[in-house]
This record gives C-alpha cells, sequence and structure tokens, in this order.
C-alpha cells in the first residue's frame, strides 16, 4: 500500500508539473484580420528578382534581391491581430527567398552602427508566438539608423496601435528608397552598404496609414474624407531631433521619390483626393 502511495504521489506531482510547464500558442483566430494587401500591389510586385511578391499570414512585402532589403511591406492592423505573445527576438534568415540570393543574417547588422529596423513591427503581430516570429524574418529588417528607429519611428508605431485602441482599423504600407544612411559609427559618415557590399541601407524610411473605424466591406468606406497619414523620414541619427509627425507629407510626395501607386484598388477619384493631402491632425 506505502509503495501505491508514493506511486500515485509522484504521479500527481508530475502532473502538476506539467501542467505549469509553458505550451505552444493555440492557433490564432484569424476572425476580423483582412487582407493585409487590401488596397493594392504598390510596385505591381510579381517574380522579377528586384520586386518580388512574397505572401505571408502576418504581411505581404516586395524583396529586392539586389539590395537585400524589401521595397515594401504592406499589413493590415486591428484589435484582432493583438494578443499577449511575448517578443521573439528569433531574427532568422527567410527560408521562402530564393535558393540563389544572398540569404540577410542577423549577424550581418554587428558593429554596423545601424538597428535591425523592423517595418512591419513586432509589437503589431503578437497574436501568437507564430505571428510575432514572422516579423524578425530579415526580410522585413532594414539598416535603420538607432535614434531613428528607437525615437521617431517607433512613437509613430505606437501612435498607430493607438487609434487601434481607440476603435480604428490600419491599413499600412512601410518602406524604403534611395541608398546612404547616417548611423551610430563612422563618425557620422554616410554610409550606403553593410556587409560588403550585400545590404544597402536606404537614405529614407517612409510608411502611409490608411485609417478607417472598425467595421466591415472596408474598400467600400472609404471615400475623400478618409484619413491617410503619410511621412517620409531621413535614415539618420539626427531624425529623432524632430517629432514623427513633423516629417507628414502627401501620398503623392512618396509616389513621386518611389514610383508606386498606393491604393489602386479605389476609384481614382478617391486615390487623387487622399493621396493630394497632408495629415493635419493635432498630435498630443
Amino acid at each position: 500500500m506505502k509503495q501505491l502511495f508514493y506511486k500515485l504521489l509522484m504521479v500527481g506531482l508530475v502532473s502538476m508539473v506539467w501542467s505549469c510547464q509553458p505550451k505552444d500558442d493555440p492557433k490564432p483566430s484569424t476572425t476580423g484580420r483582412d487582407d493585409n494587401m487590401a488596397l493594392g500591389n504598390p510596385s505591381r510586385a510579381a517574380r522579377d528578382a528586384n520586386n518580388y511578391l512574397m505572401v505571408k499570414p502576418q504581411f505581404a512585402l516586395s524583396y529586392n534581391s539586389n539590395k537585400s532589403t524589401a521595397n515594401w511591406v504592406s499589413w493590415h492592423l486591428n484589435a484582432a491581430w493583438k494578443g499577449g505573445a511575448i517578443r521573439q527576438d528569433d531574427f532568422l534568415p527567410d527560408p521562402d527567398l530564393l535558393s540563389n540570393w544572398y540569404a540577410v543574417k542577423k549577424s550581418d547588422y554587428n558593429d554596423t552602427g545601424f538597428d535591425r529596423g523592423h517595418l512591419c513591427p513586432s509589437d503589431d503581430r503578437d497574436g501568437s508566438q507564430t505571428d510575432n516570429s514572422a516579423t524578425f524574418l530579415m526580410t522585413n529588417i532594414v539598416p535603420q539608423a538607432p535614434d531613428h528607429n528607437r525615437k521617431t519611428w517607433r512613437l509613430l508605431e505606437e501612435y498607430c496601435r493607438k487609434l487601434v485602441t481607440e476603435g480604428n482599423e490600419l491599413y499600412i504600407i512601410a518602406g524604403t528608397y534611395g541608398s546612404g544612411g547616417i548611423g551610430s559609427a563612422n563618425n557620422g559618415a554616410v554610409v550606403r552598404t553593410i556587409e560588403d557590399g550585400k545590404i544597402t541601407v536606404p537614405s529614407r524610411l517612409w510608411k502611409v496609414i490608411l485609417v478607417l473605424p472598425n467595421g466591415s466591406n472596408d474598400l467600400s468606406r472609404i471615400n475623400t474624407s478618409t484619413r491617410v497619414i503619410a511621412v517620409d523620414i531621413p535614415n539618420t541619427q539626427d531624425a529623432a531631433e524632430k517629432k514623427w509627425y513633423e516629417y507628414r507629407v502627401t501620398t503623392n510626395s512618396i509616389e513621386s521619390k518611389t514610383t508606386y501607386n498606393f491604393f489602386d484598388k479605389l476609384p481614382t477619384d478617391v486615390q487623387d483626393a487622399i493621396e493630394g493631402k497632408t495629415d493635419r491632425v493635432q498630435i498630443e
């Protein structure tokens, strides 16, 4: 009887310990998560090596194998994408790259004076560990001046998530153009590439954000009064001396610099109206 008692006791203890172990995230619900490219494909990305369309559950992107960075990343953001998953920090080469392309590694950014800057932010995809890990694929990462990344860009990301908590859903596209940034190394000199020329350092980072009250049939709800926030920010340390909203421009301005066509799923008159305005909402 005593041996049986100890066996039962041990089974109970093991069961208790096992129940306390962290479990993999359950498969997240996709209810309320809309198409990450619902408003269009800005560069008509397809199979071109420098404009290569990659569609993932968490975001879509146009990849440039010559620069080893994305041209742009597009994603939808609302409360359905949010959750309690912790930041994974598992920067990894993207397994979906073609085998003959250079696959950027985490270590390629070491000691360069540039952060591994997210285009689609980690905190926009914390609905599950899988969602969060996707944002650490190196195809979603660009060389970003540290103060730019940790101050100006971060505060814009936080503002977007604040809009979501206020009952909105967002369609966001972020990207880069040009070459040559100023990071925290090289005594303030412009750096055009890192990792022996394999990775281009962009000269500018931009973001276009369309804001809608929560709802359905989103394309039909967008009109000439819909709010669009567009920013175009130099990839330099001293970019952080200004607030993100001081970099607001028209979407048309970013189109002229990149040759992209945003919101091409919308009627032409709506595109013209929302792309020609600079957001003037007062930011606290």
